[in-house]
């Protein structure tokens, strides 16, 4: 009969609790009650960045060093991941509430130090294979980036990170990274709704029958690639800081051809990607 009295008792404190429309309005802290009944319009997510990074070492490797007491990341994507409940697994290494340190002295739309407002993924991957001058590139496995284009669906979606704001380790800090490479699959992000892409017809109207390869202006080159992101002086001077954004962005969107030369194909690139991206 006590059991019974107690049941009821709950039953009817549900009950007026729903009636009187009841919330938890205030938390406890120990020291202090904090009131949450009152919600600031003027707000969003700390995480507004989704940075890419290769690895440079094997998985092993790669999770010895990212869990030690230098650099860490959030996310690292194994090479070869393994399946449970026919999901692929990652290994997350940091919560996403909480600072990692992996993109060191960085900068993104005016934004600077992105350690503190985005979240890391780290792909295995060696990247360059011998001398860079070579141009080998270790590839990113199918069933990689299957499991990272799941990863990073589900966060751009959770933190409604806008696609010029997914990017590569390059892209924040072109002076010091060539991470993740220009084989990394921003294209395939891009068509799993990850990420930006430039449109092909606008890229081709603003080429206009130019010479991919054709030089254009510096100076404008300079000042598309800062609208869109990029740390990068706008003095029309091709020295190698320069050098090293082209190189980064053109790594990013037209892989083909990386060699940091201001030309008309980069050009309509960049201008294709404000057309779609950064209307006037």
């Amino acid at each position: 009969m006590m059991g019974m009295k107690k049941v009821i008792g709950l039953a009817a404190a549900i009950s007026a609790c729903l009636l009187t429309a009841c919330t938890t309005t205030q938390i406890d802290r120990g020291t202090y009650i904090a009131d949450t009944r009152y919600h600031a319009k003027n707000s969003d997510s700390r995480i507004r960045f989704l940075v890419m990074h290769y690895t440079e070492i094997d998985e092993a490797g790669s999770l010895a060093v990212l869990t030690g007491d230098q650099v860490s990341v959030h996310y690292v994507v194994p090479d070869v991941p393994r399946i449970e409940n026919g999901e692929p697994v990652v290994y997350q290494l940091v919560p996403e509430d909480k600072r990692a340190w992996h993109a060191g002295l960085s900068s993104w739309q005016g934004a600077t130090e992105l350690n503190a407002s985005s979240i890391g993924i780290e792909n295995v991957n060696l990247g360059p294979i011998g001398p860079l001058s070579d141009g080998k590139w270790q590839p990113y496995p199918p069933a990689q980036v299957d499991a990272l284009i799941k990863l990073s669906r589900d966060i751009v979606a959770r933190y409604a990170i806008a696609p010029t704001r997914v990017v590569g380790h390059s892209d924040i800090a072109p002076q010091r990274k060539i991470d993740p490479g220009p084989l990394f699959p921003w294209h395939a992000l891009y068509d799993a709704g990850v990420g930006a892409w430039p449109d092909d017809a606008t890229v081709a109207a603003h080429l206009a029958g130019r010479d991919p390869k054709a030089p254009c202006d510096v100076r404008a080159l300079q000042d598309k690639l800062k609208r869109y992101g990029y740390d990068v002086a706008t003095d029309g001077v091709l020295d190698d800081k320069t050098r090293r954004v082209f190189s980064a962005f053109q790594m990013h969107f037209r892989p083909s051809d990386y060699a940091g030369n201001a030309d008309a194909q980069s050009d309509a690139i960049a201008q294709a990607l404000l057309d779609k991206y950064f209307p006037q």
